[in-house]
């Protein structure tokens, strides 16, 4: 459906009918601030169907996943992942607290929990959101809801189930809630629990299995100028795998809040809102799929503020000024193994009382020129402080040792070298994006964005100090076996982004065809620069690296196809469509030409799509190439191409909704580009190298969900 008011602006509607439309447009927010760009963005009109993680959700809007645990796959927009990517749950940012990224803001809120959410890829708002150079994915699980009686009383509520035959994947989610006129009340839960999921093959995809659940209280009362909302949020993961890590979850308890403020004036409306959220995260072993003997503790905390005020300069045009705080705490110790001459007898401290503080403000103009022009434009200025305190190895004894001994290297002497050095960075962040929309007909519009968006570095890549195998291999979220050390002089990384889309639809809107066109060019991009190899084997192909994080210069450029169109109409056999779409992603380091690591290859995805009465049925095929640009530096593997087919019926009732689905088919086997290497495969059987990690084999998924 287009806006009238800007014809650019959102596609609002189901999931299912986001598998193409999302995979195409460059950028996604203007929901809840009438910033109307190109965008897609999705509701949850599936009464809840929807289960455990929201990548499910999240790939119908085009972003990818670098594979990590069951429910926590790390985002990927326009070859970009990890911290490039600002994920906001309930507007707040939630930091990663680990050294594998075990823990992303996604994986604390579960599908069903959703109302809405938001993809910006690309160039952005600067309102959208900061220290983010791929763009922002924002998912929203606060949606009051009132009724008309001034008595509090019953408003709705959902059980949901669903069971997937690969993993034996159990899921459960509930919601009830209570309102009147101007209270309302609601609760939402999920539970999760898989075990290790099989290949194509019919063989285990070791150290897959998970267990997780999320709970959230939300409060929130009006009146006809203004609304308070309250959210109390909850998360246990008791355990969860991570195939392409030397090391797993063992535990993630989290507690958050966040308090939303809204008033609407005669010319202006005043937002505030205040997040905080606290974890406590463990890694260690729990499965005899991947076994091993070393604890690894982390205590982190997110506390932020957002103060935003909107004035309607004209019944065309309005200006936002705000001012946001944002600041991360986090300690990161490896608890001494008692009898272990390597690890102890003392403390590792990883990262101390380590400290990140944003202070950022930002103005933002957005005006319908005429009927035919629309005008975005902002600046952001944002100060980013970090700092952490000094550290220990296992045996800081080792020091005049390792002084002797300069060819080994030393984690005593590397915590000796890093305590004497300035640990305190300072960095200065300018975002400044130009969005036009300009009608050229009834049926065809054209948009073009400019926008220069920086990240500073995150406490990982600047403060991890150890240089040993064991040490090094303990940082990092890519999934590729290697070791990495930190680097305090890291720069901030800025990208200079372009993109054009051009969008052309019938008149009776029976088929519409979108063209986009990106490029970025980032300065500063951090890599990696190899340090030494190492090599616990006798084999040649079990050779891993030991990395430095660098800053070097790169260059990011794509294209992306979309089309979608009724193909028949009748009483009898329903309404027909075929979505369409053909993505391709390039990136490379512009001083070896040497491509990034995990890239995706070219990708296309068809899916022929039904409705009929209460019954919707879809078959999708997917093709992705064989990746061939890989990351010599990660010793990235190559990937060889495949086709996924994937079938899907769904029945709605008043008050059910069930749904059947079938994945891979085909059962197909098949290597995930984005998979990062099996190290729970090596460990068991380290005679065929790091292989790359397999993808899910063939699984039928029952789900249900019944409305109150």
């Amino acid at each position: 459906m287009t806006d009238k008011k800007n014809p650019l602006t959102s596609y609002l509607v189901s999931p299912l009918a986001l598998v193409i439309s999302g995979v195409l447009s460059p950028v996604a927010f203007a929901d809840d601030a009438s910033i109307e760009v190109i965008e897609v963005h999705g509701q949850a009109q599936n009464k809840h169907l929807s289960l455990g993680s929201s990548e499910s959700l999240l790939t119908d809007l085009g972003v990818d996943f670098s594979a990590a645990g069951g429910m926590a796959n790390l985002p990927v927009l326009n070859g970009l992942m990890g911290d490039r990517v600002a994920v906001l749950v309930d507007g707040a940012q939630i930091t990663a607290a680990c050294a594998n990224q075990m823990n992303p803001p996604l994986s604390y809120i579960s599908a069903n929990q959703i109302s809405s959410y938001k993809v910006v890829a690309g160039i952005s708002p600067v309102s959208a959101g900061g220290d983010n150079i791929a763009g922002v994915i924002a998912v929203n699980s606060i949606s009051p809801q009132y009724s008309e009686s001034k008595q509090l009383g019953w408003h709705s509520g959902y059980v949901s189930a669903q069971y997937n035959t690969l993993d034996n994947a159990k899921k459960v989610g509930a919601g009830m809630r209570i309102a009147s006129d101007v209270f309302s009340f609601n609760y939402q839960g999920a539970f999760s629990d898989a075990n290790s999921y099989e290949d194509g093959n019919g063989d285990l995809v070791l150290d897959t299995l998970y267990r997780a659940q999320n709970h959230s209280l939300s409060a929130a009362m009006r009146d006809d100028k203004q609304q308070l909302v309250v959210k109390l949020s909850h998360q246990k993961i008791p355990y969860q795998g991570f195939a392409n890590q030397y090391m797993d979850m063992t535990d993630n308890t989290s507690y958050g809040a966040v308090a939303q403020y809204k008033r609407a004036f005669t010319n202006s409306e005043l937002e505030a809102q205040l997040n905080w959220h606290s974890v406590k995260h463990e890694m260690g072993f729990f499965s005899a799929e991947k076994t091993g003997k070393m604890p690894m503790e982390t205590d982190a905390e997110d506390i932020s503020t957002q103060l935003k005020w909107r004035l309607a300069l004209d019944n065309n045009s309005q200006l936002l000024l705000a001012q946001e705080y944002h600041y991360m705490n986090i300690d990161d110790w490896w608890p001494a193994v008692e009898g272990s001459m390597m690890m102890g007898p003392n403390d590792y401290n990883n990262i101390n009382n380590g400290r990140r503080q944003r202070i950022a403000l930002l103005a933002e103009y957005e005006s319908q020129l005429n009927t035919r022009w629309w005008l975005n434009a902002g600046v952001r200025f944002e100060n980013v402080i970090t700092n952490t305190d000094d550290v220990q190895a296992y045996n800081a004894g080792m020091v005049a040792m390792s002084a002797m001994a300069m060819a080994v290297p030393s984690d005593a002497m590397a915590a000796k070298e890093f305590n004497d050095q300035n640990k305190k960075q300072t960095d200065n962040l300018v975002d400044a994006n130009v969005l036009i929309n300009y009608q050229l007909s009834n049926n065809d519009e054209l948009q073009i964005g400019l926008a220069r968006k920086n990240r500073a570095p995150n406490l990982y890549e600047r403060y991890s100090w150890g240089v040993g195998n064991m040490a090094t291999t303990m940082i990092g979220w890519y999934g590729d076996g290697n070791g990495y050390i930190g680097n305090i002089a890291l720069k901030p990384e800025t990208a200079h982004t372009l993109s054009t889309t051009y969008t052309r639809m019938a008149k009776d809107d029976s088929w519409r065809i979108s063209a986009n066109a990106w490029v970025s060019d980032v300065n500063d991009y951090i890599d990696v620069n190899r340090v030494r190899s190492f090599n616990r084997t006798a084999l040649a192909a079990n050779t891993r690296n030991v990395l430095m994080f660098n800053n070097v210069d790169a260059t990011l450029y794509g294209v992306k196809l979309d089309a979608v169109a009724t193909l028949h109409e009748s009483k009898q056999s329903g309404s027909w469509s075929l979505k369409a779409n053909i993505t391709n992603t390039r990136g490379k380091r512009d001083d070896s030409n040497q491509p990034l690591y995990q890239i995706k290859p070219l990708q296309t995805q068809f899916a022929i799509n039904q409705q009929i009465g209460r019954f919707e049925n879809a078959l999708t095929w997917q093709w992705v190439d064989s990746k061939t640009r890989v990351d010599k530096n990660r010793l990235e593997n190559q990937t060889e191409q495949y086709h996924l087919l994937n079938l899907s019926s769904k029945a709605s009732w008043d008050a059910l909704t069930v749904s059947v689905d079938i994945t891979n088919l085909l059962d197909e086997y098949y290597e995930l580009p984005l998979g990062g290497v099996s190290i729970a495969e090596f460990k068991q059987d380290s005679t065929q190298g790091f292989n790359q990690l397999a993808g899910q084999g063939r699984s039928i998924n029952l789900a249900m969900s019944y409305a109150f």
